[in-house]
């Protein structure tokens, strides 16, 4: 099987999240430093107009403005330099690793070969890494990235943050997490989503909780009206808070003072971090794993009597993974036999009981040289025959 340009397309589909994530840090890295350009360009600019405009200003002003200009230029240009040496350079290595990564599957001419058995090798410990750190085992995915030297091909920094944060939140503060929203506000602002407003809500919560109602009218004004416009009813109904302690709420306030309200944070930080790191929300084993478990699946999987032990959906822990995936679709039927688990088809053909039920010539052969020509069926003992009796089965 030749690696047609199609197939390369499919097998680059599930690395999109592999290419962009370095991208969109260094796109971070690009907007902070475009961020100190104008500010202390702009301020330069400004004290150069102010100079202008006072050309008969005294010398010892004009010269201490001008070394103020030249000492923000010289911050600025330390400033754009520890961020190049400390993030820019870095993350800029770890693209041109992965990008040199991908490119080596266009030069792939078949799946059969070295080259790409090699490739998937490294992929499929990518995705091992991967899925270790979305369950919290970042010792384990840093053992394995170092011992397979793919440190630059996997995330451990990025989610090192997350678990960071949801550290913070799972302590029920809201610090790290509206640092992170601040830092990302245009790109959460882009995507419309709330969650910097839901952290500001949280934090007015808790403290109308210990009754710190003054400081709660402060927070409010300062980091809630301005969200005014999109959450006036939210704002109003924790306003009113204020007057119903927890040990007295009822209804929507006893929600509000529900401490699982964390919980619904840490999930909802999870998928803003995971929509602008471009990240699915699954980890991508269990993609992968579910494109082969939906070639499969059938519906006989999931009956406790048809269970087939060498198909990997009949196995519990899979086929519960397997649940979301759809059913296959065989254009030809195909037919497995319980006693051995071999497919029946021209070579081994499917045998019937009286009653119906259907097995392989080869199992029931088996069967019938250790019981004197006679065959009993596996799911009802009381259905004995002779081999010679079967009712021969054809496949349509």
């Amino acid at each position: 099987m030749t690696f047609s340009k199609l197939n390369s397309d499919g097998v680059m589909l599930f690395e999109q999240p592999f290419a962009r994530v370095p991208y969109e840090n260094y796109r971070k890295v690009f907007r902070t430093s475009q961020k100190n350009i104008e500010k202390e360009m702009g301020a330069v600019q400004t004290a150069a107009n102010e100079l202008a405009k006072r050309p008969d200003a005294d010398a010892d002003a004009t010269l201490k403005a001008i070394d103020g200009m030249i000492a923000r230029v010289d911050g600025l240009k330390r400033k754009l330099s520890d961020m190049q040496e400390t993030s820019g350079s870095p993350t800029l290595g770890v693209m041109r690793e992965r990008f040199q990564h991908l490119a080596a599957v266009e030069n792939v001419e078949s799946l059969t070969a070295p080259e790409f058995t090699r490739w998937a090798d490294v992929r499929l410990d990518r995705w091992l890494v991967d899925w270790c750190l979305r369950n919290g085992k970042e010792k384990t995915a840093r053992m394995i990235a170092t011992q397979k030297g793919i440190e630059k091909l996997v995330d451990i920094d990025l989610f090192s943050d997350i678990r960071r944060i949801e550290d913070g939140l799972t302590r029920r503060s809201c610090t790290e997490a509206l640092t992170w929203c601040s830092e990302n506000k245009q790109a959460l602002r882009k995507l419309k989503n709330t969650l910097e407003f839901d952290l500001r809500l949280q934090e007015y919560i808790e403290l109308a909780r210990v009754g710190k109602a003054q400081e709660a009218m402060a927070y409010s004004k300062k980091h809630l009206l301005s969200w005014q416009e999109t959450h006036h009813d939210q704002i109003i109904q924790v306003a009113t808070l204020l007057a119903v302690p927890p040990a007295r709420a009822f209804g929507p306030y006893k929600r509000l003072y529900d401490l699982g309200r964390w919980n619904t944070l840490i999930q909802s930080f999870r998928l803003a971090i995971y929509h602008l790191s471009t990240l699915p929300t699954e980890p991508l084993l269990h993609l992968a794993m579910y494109a082969g478990l939906a070639s499969l699946k059938l519906p006989a999987c999931y009956g406790h009597e048809t269970r087939n032990v060498d198909c990997p959906v009949c196995q519990p822990d899979l086929g519960t993974l397997a649940r979301e995936a759809p059913f296959s679709h065989h254009v030809n039927s195909t037919i497995v036999c319980r006693i051995s688990g071999k497919i029946m088809g021209a070579d081994n053909m499917p045998l019937a009981f009286r009653n119906g039920q259907v097995y392989s010539r080869e199992a029931l052969e088996e069967m019938a040289a250790r019981n004197d020509g006679y065959v009993v069926d596996p799911r009802d003992p009381g259905e004995r025959q002779k081999f010679s009796e079967l009712r021969k089965v054809f496949i349509s």
